[in-house]
């Protein structure tokens, strides 16, 4: 049938190795960083998917995760603040409470200096992250469920940018903007989200993700879902209606 998209059996794609993740990396930055120098002015107290977030929040977290990274002094004062902060609940409490320092220690920072400290701090980030010596990536760290224990490369390479790009479609959303978004990166982001989510359930499933972050992903024999490829994403994440396969959560 003409323009049929293609079936990828979801067991086939590959996972964003350390060499890839740095050209990821770098093209999710300036697209975070484009995007923030775009923003009207009333755009940064709207809401976002976040609980409680604005899109000056989510900014300041993105922002505080990636000067964490490049100061070891910033980031043992953020770990210090959420562990005194923290509340009982174990890993995923924990992780709250350090978004939590991070947003709270830049709330008052003015939007043109938010934007210009990312601009400065991100790529420095992905610099550290694409250095870590080997023993550093071997390092065990827990990860909410079904993801688990894994390595800090896990992070470095994926978790990371991930995280940037759920934000930046937060940020989107929540400004009334769309995001720039183009198969060749934007895919390649959902297709390793996809790809590791089906390793977390057993359920057969046909996704069919419109819009130029998507394309067919398949196991087993299953009844197609339509759905946009963000929307599916979204959803996974616990930013939407779960339903059918996509209730299996793969938090980001």
């Amino acid at each position: 049938m003409a323009g049929a998209v293609e079936i990828v059996d979801v067991a086939s794609v590959p996972p964003i190795g350390r060499a890839e993740a740095v050209p990821v990396a770098a093209t999710e930055n300036d697209r975070f960083t484009t995007m923030l120098g775009a923003l009207p002015g009333d755009a940064w107290d709207r809401p976002t998917d976040c609980i409680r977030w604005s899109v000056r929040d989510v900014v300041a977290h993105v922002l505080g995760a990636a000067e964490g990274f490049v100061s070891f002094r910033e980031s043992g004062r953020q770990l210090r603040g959420a562990w005194a902060a923290r509340p009982w609940g174990g890993m995923l409490a924990f992780v709250d409470a350090l978004n939590e320092v991070q947003v709270r220690d830049r709330r008052d920072v003015p939007v043109d200096e938010l934007v210009e400290r990312f601009a400065a701090a991100a790529p420095r980030a992905a610099r550290v992250r694409a250095r870590l010596p080997r023993p550093l990536r071997a390092v065990p760290i827990p990860f909410p469920d079904p993801i688990g224990r894994r390595n800090l490369a896990y992070g470095a390479d994926r978790v990371y940018t991930r995280d940037i790009w759920m934000h930046r479609i937060d940020v989107s959303r929540g400004a009334g903007i769309a995001p720039v978004l183009t198969p060749e990166h934007d895919g390649r982001i959902v297709a390793d989200i996809v790809a590791e989510w089906a390793t977390t359930h057993d359920e057969p499933f046909d996704l069919v993700l419109d819009g130029p972050a998507g394309g067919r992903f398949r196991r087993g024999t299953a009844t197609p879902v339509r759905v946009d490829a963000v929307d599916a994403i979204r959803v996974l994440s616990g930013r939407g209606e779960a339903e059918g396969v996509l209730a299996h959560p793969f938090p980001l």
